[in-house]
């Protein structure tokens, strides 16, 4: 009897950057294009490939790289 081969990989996460935020717990950030990041529980989460966010998040003196994955 023939054995079927799964040829389905499981699909991977995308990779996502996470920040820290040192003052607030909550709020909104405003990157140059109008577009909305929140903080939540202290934290903001973007994709890695997101050259926008990940610029302005670096660049935010009140955020700390936290993990990158």
């Amino acid at each position: 009897m023939a054995t079927k081969k799964t040829t389905d990989a499981e699909p991977e996460a995308p990779a996502t950057v996470t920040y820290q935020d040192t003052v607030y717990d909550r709020r909104p950030l405003y990157l140059a294009s109008g577009r909305e990041l929140q903080v939540i529980r202290g934290q903001i989460t973007v994709p890695a490939d997101d050259a926008e966010a990940v610029e302005y998040l670096t660049d935010h003196a009140e955020l700390q790289l936290q993990q990158a994955g």
